[in-house]
């Protein structure tokens, strides 16, 4: 029976530790009715390709402000490690990637200067449901907060 016992504890062990990351490689477009968007201003981008390899995640989101069309490009490491990418601007935006407990979530904060002397911070954790990517995003900064939940369908 002990040995039973110390093998159903060696198995649930190595279980847990060799739990499956997810893989958010892929291209994504915004299901703006499954989203719950800010009606005035949003910060959603319309498609969203990631490439994720080892402990690298690149992010390339296409968004539209004020009827032009821009795309941002991030660099990641899935370590934990801050990160610095090109912010609003000319400023830069440092952000840190670190997985949720169980490794089905992504947290991402970043934090970039605004130009009153303040810093916003972005607060997004990317899941998957399914095909459909999920990211529940929350901003900070002296103009306020926000809070969205985008839904993006695979392609």
């Amino acid at each position: 029976m002990k040995k039973v016992k110390i093998l159903l504890v060696t198995l649930f062990i190595s279980s847990v530790a060799t739990a499956q990351v997810v893989n958010f490689s892929g291209s994504f477009k915004l299901n703006t009715p499954n989203s719950k968007l800010n009606q005035e201003f949003s910060l959603a981008p319309k498609e969203i390709i990631i490439l994720q390899e080892g402990n690298n995640l690149d992010v390339e989101k296409h968004l539209s402000f004020q009827d032009q069309d821009y795309v941002t490009k991030d660099k990641f490491t899935l370590d934990g490690k801050e990160c610095i990418n090109p912010g609003w601007q000319e400023t830069q935006k440092k952000s840190t990637a670190v997985w949720a407990e169980d490794k089905k979530s992504l947290k991402i904060t970043s934090k970039f200067p605004m130009n009153d002397g303040g810093e916003a911070v972005i607060i997004e954790i990317y899941k998957m449901d399914g095909t459909n990517m999920v990211i529940e995003s929350s901003a900070t900064s002296s103009y306020g907060d926000m809070a969205e939940t985008m839904v993006y369908d695979k392609q």
